[in-house]
């Protein structure tokens, strides 16, 4: 791989535009880019969520889900182009899956916490809801890819079930939601 990013400052997008990778320009304010810069928020998030954790099956769980996270952005970066194959979100899915295998039944919400690893699995569960929501947002204007929706729908429940295992292997008690009816305030 030669070198790709050797010139970082450019200011091609100095007036409000960006290159994509496909040679092409458009607003920074497109549903495209906003989807990107929500994806990138996302990788930056869970390389966070990575830096707190560990756990090794977690933290190899979340440095796959990053470089997964650049797949799509590159595709995204090449509106003709299809990168992501159902094969990505059945990967998320069999994940899930075996980690929610091995935790007790959930009979109510969470609320996010319990340790700083957990709040940022939390963090980044609801951000990869906004990625997806901005991914919908340009799937309204222009073809996106389905797998590549498929794909941020359930990293959503993976990372919600992920938090759960860590919870489960640093021994933490899970924090349930208690509706008003049957809490009292002080």
């Amino acid at each position: 791989m030669g070198n790709r990013l050797s010139r970082i400052i450019t200011g091609t997008g100095d007036a409000g535009e960006t290159g994509l990778a496909d040679g092409s320009r458009c607003r920074k304010s497109s549903p495209r880019i906003e989807a990107l810069g929500e994806l990138d928020e996302l990788n930056s998030i869970i390389g966070l969520a990575r830096a707190a954790i560990d756990d090794t099956e977690a933290g190899e769980v979340l440095l796959q889900i990053q470089h997964d996270l650049f797949d799509l952005g590159a595709e995204l970066c090449q509106p003709e182009k299809r990168l992501i194959g159902g094969d990505y979100p059945d990967a998320l899915t069999r994940q899930a899956e075996a980690l929610n295998a091995r935790l007790p039944p959930l009979r109510e919400f969470i609320l996010p916490g319990g340790s700083e690893a957990l709040a940022r699995l939390h963090l980044a569960r609801s951000v990869s809801r906004r990625a997806e929501r901005a991914l919908v947002r340009l799937a309204d204007t222009e073809t996106v890819n389905g797998h590549t929706l498929a794909y941020l729908n359930r990293l959503s429940d993976l990372l919600f079930i992920l938090g759960r295992h860590l919870a489960q292997e640093l021994g933490l008690r899970e924090e349930l939601w208690q509706p008003a009816r049957s809490r009292t305030r002080s």
